[in-house]
């Protein structure tokens, strides 16, 4: 028959015209092109093409569904097909179960998407969770250095093979979607975000923004948000804009500026994140020049929408249209209309979703939200989720989960511990440089709090949110790494707080002094002392005063150390290296060289604060980019 229809053989040409037709139509049905097939549901179609055919079909509830997205503790297949949810995140530390494996993941999320899928439209939900060094919410994965140190290191390319292995286990565990990269330039360690920013130059944080094309591969254009394949993820640009700059570094402060100065120094970073395809953007809880961002229409729709042309999806932060107002809450219904009317698309509410919706809906028939409005975010919102794949690969793809904590992975992190540590002393006048340590000592002392600890080396997004001591996940600690690197015949004494007399006369040839910071994130990390805590400094006079040491600082910044500096040999800054801590005894050991150069400048003085590269009186303990080597 179908030879027939083409030859036209012994068909009369009215009738051949309709065989044609029938044939053709056939051909279409068995290739799921047919007219009764939706346009958005073809893969072989143009994106656009697929976010208007689809977005012309919704409903207002069903778009203002799309805009909504909830913490995973409260969603269920139920109020996921009444409400229509776009998208479902962790919170920190919100997970399936106490040591989840990724399977278990995969079984939460994949429930989550199938309510999805079963609404009339079949939408897959988006997945998102704070990925900011590793798929750090997830017992077991890889967790690689905080940011500060990782800006140490000057390697873009470091960065982007971060960024594709943070990618594939975020997969691992069926995640698409992650909030990172932060790029905020940090201008005062005081802030306690401040090891969330790459450092305090805002050219070194855009030379790192290379983590988002190992994120999400190769770019596609400039403000077309890209992610090539189900092995990639969509990424984040945090958090727009102006966090690092806050008036005495007060997370969620308010950053005062010129324009110039302002785009400069704080937007410089986007420019890059967005030329290379970031999917989304974060809004900052903080203020430029007493305006909050969530509700600041200038800088979001016109700077980053239209003016820097960011095609993505603009999403706002954990309950940031509540947090508009003082006190938070105040007045929701209007903080609604402000954040959306300025050019947020989707709302991470994260629980009161039902008064969220119900504000929207009421605002958009009342006419103060424009139709317009959310169909630009509903518009936004899908494009990312066609271009992340969902509509043909919404469940997770099971083959990935030996991704996670993969010892590939590892050594990629530990690499960045050791590209990451900067050496800043080596060496009393006239003495003989202690590093590179001798691996064949007979004893050695090895001491502090930090030193036999995987919770206090990563710290804080690291299996919860602040953080916390101990044995939170699977990793190497400083110890089992100098235990390690160390002769047979080397006997390694740990004391974590010794006394005065510990090390007195007792044969230790060195020590090694393991102290810094607990673990802490956002507010809860501000400081405005920024001292070693007290247990530390107790531990550096005890040890130090008895036997050479070399002291290693666990910190998400600088801390005040000119005081030790004269009684200690040596001093490295190990920032937070995350779960490879044999990344620092493999420099140590000199196994490979120092090469990290500081990504902040360390301070005298807290007086001296705020001070950065480039400042009119520049007098630091060690300068922006300072680093030794043997």
């Amino acid at each position: 028959m179908y030879k027939s229809c083409i030859s036209g053989e012994s068909i009369l040409p009215s009738i051949f015209l309709l065989c044609v037709a029938l044939c053709y139509s056939s051909l279409a049905l068995a290739k799921g092109t047919s007219s009764d097939v939706p346009l958005y549901k073809n893969p072989d179609a143009n994106v656009e093409d697929r976010v208007e055919d689809l977005l012309k079909r919704m409903t207002l509830e069903e778009k203002i569904g799309q805009m909504t997205q909830v913490e995973r503790s409260i969603a269920n297949s139920s109020n996921i097909e009444q409400y229509f949810f776009g998208s479902i995140l962790s919170g920190g530390g919100s997970v399936p179960s106490e040591r989840a494996s990724p399977t278990d993941w995969m079984d939460m999320i994949d429930g989550f998407q199938k309510a999805a899928l079963s609404t009339r439209l079949g939408i897959p939900l988006m997945y998102g969770i704070d990925a900011v060094h590793g798929n750090n919410n997830v017992y077991g994965a890889t967790i690689f250095p905080h940011n500060i140190g990782l800006g140490c290191t000057r390697e873009p390319d470091l960065l982007k093979r971060i960024g594709t292995a943070t990618a594939l286990e975020a997969r691992g565990t069926g995640i698409p979607y992650v909030f990172a990269p932060c790029l905020a330039v940090c201008r005062n360690p005081s802030w306690g975000r401040c090891y969330e920013s790459y450092g305090e130059d805002p050219d070194l944080v855009r030379s790192m923004t290379e983590i988002i094309p190992g994120l999400q591969g190769n770019p596609s254009g400039v403000g077309i948000p890209s992610v090539d394949t189900q092995r990639n993820v969509a990424a984040t640009a945090k958090h727009f804009v102006g966090d690092g700059g806050t008036l005495n570094g007060i997370d969620e402060g308010n950053t005062l500026s010129s324009f110039r100065r302002f785009v400069g120094t704080h937007m410089a970073p986007y420019f890059d994140a967005i030329a290379k395809g970031v999917a989304t953007i974060m809004i900052s809880y903080s203020s430029y020049n007493g305006q909050k961002m969530h509700t600041n229409q200038f800088l979001i729709s016109h700077v980053l929408k239209k003016q820097l042309q960011f095609k993505g999806m603009v999403i706002s932060d954990w309950m940031g249209l509540d947090r508009s107002t003082d006190p938070w809450g105040a007045n929701y219904t209007n903080s609604v209309r402000l954040g959306i009317n300025a050019g947020l698309d989707m709302i991470m509410v994260p629980f009161n979703y039902t008064i969220f919706q119900e504000s929207v809906l009421s605002l958009v028939q009342s006419k103060s939200i424009p139709m317009k409005r959310i169909n630009d975010a509903v518009r936004r919102i899908l494009r990312v989720k066609f271009t992340l794949g969902l509509f043909e690969h919404p469940y997770a793809d099971r083959s990935l989960t030996s991704m996670v904590g993969s010892q590939a992975h590892r050594d990629l992190a530990r690499e960045a511990v050791r590209k990451s540590l900067v050496l800043l002393k080596n060496g009393n006048p006239g003495s003989t440089p202690l590093l590179p340590l001798d691996r064949k000592a007979s004893k050695i002392l090895v001491a502090g709090s930090h030193a036999n600890d995987i919770g206090n080396q990563c710290g804080g997004w690291t299996i919860t949110w602040q953080g916390s001591s101990g044995n939170t996940t699977k990793g190497t600690t400083i110890l089992e790494g100098i235990e390690s690197a160390v002769s047979s015949e080397t006997e390694v004494v740990f004391k974590e707080s010794p006394d005065a007399s510990f090390a007195k006369n007792k044969g230790f040839a060195y020590a090694v002094v393991v102290v810094g910071e607990q673990p802490y994130a956002e507010y809860v990390g501000d400081n405005f002392n920024l001292t070693i805590p007290k247990e530390g400094i107790e531990t550096i006079n005890n040890v130090c005063s008895a036997v050479k040491c070399v002291v290693v600082l666990i910190s998400g910044r600088p801390l005040v150390i000119e005081p030790y500096l004269p009684m200690v040999e040596a001093f490295v800054a190990a920032w937070l290296p995350g779960t490879e801590g044999q990344g620092v005894s493999d420099v140590l050991f000199g196994d490979y060289p120092f090469q990290g150069k500081l990504s902040r400048t360390w301070f005298k003085t807290v007086n001296q604060l705020p001070m950065n590269v480039g400042d009119k009186h520049y007098d630091p303990l060690f300068d922006y980019g300072f680093g030794l080597h043997y």
